[in-house]
């Protein structure tokens, strides 16, 4: 059975950080590339960041203006996304996935259950 159990989310003040885990398992976590997407109440999935198997090379969804840092660790099949400056807009729920991007497009193959973001200003 697939899982991606994200965690690490919470309530914080605009301006503040928080750091999410993911730990995957029911797949081969290195075969896949690895990413967070996020959903925010009455809105689409977003895609945030996806981070590649063949070079580790990360594409970031162009709206954080860099304040938001992915990474994975193949070893223990966990990713993490690092984010600062955090603003009200952020308050989503956020879910690790593996990923894909094609033409522009974002795309979730496997996901699990969110964590809830929520940024108060």
């Amino acid at each position: 059975e697939v899982q991606l159990q994200a965690s690490g989310g919470g309530l914080v003040q605009a301006g503040g950080s928080l750091r999410l885990s993911c730990v995957a398992s029911g797949f081969t976590f290195d075969d896949y590339a690895v990413g967070w997407f996020r959903q925010a109440p009455g809105r689409e999935h977003e895609g945030i960041s996806c981070i590649y198997k063949s070079d580790g090379s990360t594409a970031y969804a162009e709206f954080l203006k860099g304040r938001f840092t992915a990474s994975r660790d193949n070893r223990n099949n966990t990713s993490y996304l690092q984010m600062n400056d955090l603003k009200p807009e952020d308050t989503a729920t956020y879910y690790c996935a593996t990923c894909t991007i094609e033409g522009g497009s974002w795309g979730m193959d496997y996901w699990g259950k969110g964590t809830q973001v929520t940024v108060s200003s």
